[in-house]
């Protein structure tokens, strides 16, 4: 089973992506489902990331402690989760949000609201491009 980190200080969107991620269907499509670590700051993603390794993380870009674009430099540069997809979910999706989330090291952005197809792509063209 793979393992998906969500972090993102909003309990319904925290929710709503694990309700999409963990649909059968979808876990049928990519030959397994996720278990789903959620948390609710970049913080608490710094205390579970020791308990990784995550085969997709998924985080908002404004948290009120340790915001995504931080955390996103922090993954970049950990030796165990350098290599990690992550996945970007965001209001603040500007062109220079999204340049700027993707030249830190983000492997996609998807602007909120987004669709659970749209997530679903996402998280399938990482996983592919994981293991290609």
């Amino acid at each position: 089973m793979r393992r998906l980190l969500i972090v993102e200080d909003s309990a319904s969107t925290r929710a709503l992506v694990r309700t999409i991620v963990e649909d059968e269907a979808f876990a049928q499509e990519l030959g397994g489902g996720f278990e789903v670590t959620e948390a609710a700051s970049g913080f608490d993603a710094m205390r579970l990331l020791p308990r990784g390794p995550y085969d997709v993380i998924i985080t908002d870009i404004n948290m009120g402690d340790i915001n995504g674009l931080e955390l996103i430099k922090f993954v970049r540069n950990s030796d165990r989760h350098r290599t990690t997809p992550l996945i970007i979910i965001s209001t603040q999706s500007t062109e220079r949000d999204i340049e700027r989330a993707l030249s830190l090291g983000a492997d996609a952005f998807l602007p909120k609201p987004f669709s659970p197809e749209s997530l679903r792509k996402a998280i399938s063209a990482q996983l592919t491009h994981a293991r290609g």
